[in-house]
């Protein structure tokens, strides 16, 4: 497989770099010299654009040159929205004509690049920002490697899967989430609906463990915090397999399901630094407040519900 990439690569750079005048009928055939970007991203670098953390965000990645033999580049970008409306052109870098170079680019620096976006609200999940090459040669003709479309203006299909330089760099607005770990919790405003013995009228503490099972979703020990346990039912923690609840960039998503089938719908009120506060209730008529403190005292990020 590689002996093809490398036959592919030399009648691509023979195509880019030779030119002739007549293919033999009564056709005549035009060359252009032609060059591609070689993109790498630096080690330890996002590789997508994390909605809750636009403010933090720094991509940092090298522009070489993977193919040709430019004078100079400009680094430029597109920004397409999930909608489908495409911004740009801009140019972030002129005329350079040492590479590779290294950039760091801010989640600021692309709020102020764009004049569509005015601050980090109007950037989506599903938006995709595009970095490319516009390149300048010895004869002053130019390259733009994606066209007004923001798609490749070359048609080689090999340069998108050649192992050893990445033609194309996107970075999609996504989010992470990382709400995983054992926290501490207290309750108060205890309700029992039914129950034979009354609810604590003070405080309850205790631990709750969130498990992460992937893609923002959460397994969790106790939907109630410590009311079963406590006097209200004096009953094991409100658990299952089911006892779940999501978040998708800040949004919480709950109803999860108890050992009695019951479905637990939390309500977030408050976020301030590690404490995070929530009403809940149950379609049994149970309910309370709640308080979770994050584990290590780590600040929560903007979580709200619906």
């Amino acid at each position: 497989m590689k002996n093809i990439y490398i036959l592919s690569l030399f009648l691509a750079l023979f195509v880019l770099n030779t030119s002739c005048d007549d293919d033999g009928g009564t056709s005549a055939i035009n060359t252009t010299n032609g060059a591609l970007p070689d993109f790498k991203m630096v080690a330890g670098s996002p590789d997508f654009i994390d909605l809750t953390g636009i403010t933090n965000l720094n991509l940092q990645f090298t522009v070489g040159v993977g193919v040709g033999e430019p004078t100079s580049f400009d680094l430029k970008a597109y920004y397409l929205t999930v909608d489908g409306d495409l911004y740009g052109p801009i140019t972030l870098d002129a005329g350079v004509t040492e590479y590779p170079k290294e950039y760091s680019i801010t989640g600021t620096q692309i709020i102020g690049a764009f004049s569509e976006l005015n601050s980090a609200a109007d950037i989506q999940v599903g938006d995709v920002l595009k970095f490319f090459t516009s390149y300048t040669f010895e004869d002053g003709s130019k390259l733009e490697v994606l066209n007004s479309k923001g798609e490749p203006n070359y048609y080689a299909a090999d340069f998108n899967a050649y192992p050893n330089f990445t033609v194309k760099l996107d970075y999609v607005v996504s989010c992470l989430s990382d709400l995983g770990g054992t926290h501490t919790y207290v309750t108060t405003n205890l309700q029992a609906a039914n129950s034979p013995t009354a609810c604590p009228t003070g405080e309850v503490t205790g631990s709750v463990t969130w498990t992460d099972q992937g893609g923002g979703n959460y397994l969790t020990s106790d939907l109630g915090f410590g009311q079963y346990e406590s006097s209200c039912w004096n009953d094991g923690p409100a658990t299952s397999g089911g006892a779940t609840f999501s978040e998708v960039c800040g949004e919480i998503i709950s109803g999860g399901l108890d050992q009695y089938g019951l479905e637990y719908i939390w309500v977030i009120t408050d976020v301030t630094g590690p404490e995070l506060t929530m009403t809940w209730t149950n379609d049994y008529g149970d309910s309370g407040t709640v308080v979770i403190t994050r584990e290590g005292g780590l600040d929560w990020p903007q979580l709200f519900t619906r």
